[in-house]
């Protein structure tokens, strides 16, 4: 509808309307159906290596050298094209928690 105008909403018969008709018409819009119960519930927290690595103020490549992650690996994470998996979850838990500890350890260990 482009009349020139702006499209405004019809709050009064909306806020008439039953919660089935409600529902009705939600189901009836194929082009934005209503969530299910799965995309509702609430996604596992993942630990955000950018945030952690801009509190640390390294930069990519400090941060992968630092903690012995890929380059590519690290800004596949950052840029949302892969996430991490389980056990890299755990290590990025780890590096935010303590930082410091774990820079030491891995200097401190094998080559």
């Amino acid at each position: 509808m482009d009349n020139g105008k702006t499209a405004h909403s019809d709050w009064t018969a909306f806020d008439a309307m039953t919660d089935a008709e409600a529902t009705a018409n939600a189901l009836a819009d194929h082009d934005n159906p209503p969530a299910t119960a799965e995309q509702l519930t609430p996604s596992r927290r993942m630990p955000q290596v950018r945030v952690i690595r801009r509190a640390l103020g390294l930069t990519q490549e400090e941060f992968s050298a630092r903690y012995r992650i890929p380059l590519g690996t690290l800004r596949d994470w950052e840029q949302g094209r892969t996430e991490p998996d389980q056990p890299a979850r755990a290590y990025l838990k780890v590096i935010a928690t303590d930082p410091e500890r774990t820079a030491q350890a891995l200097a401190n260990g094998a080559a």
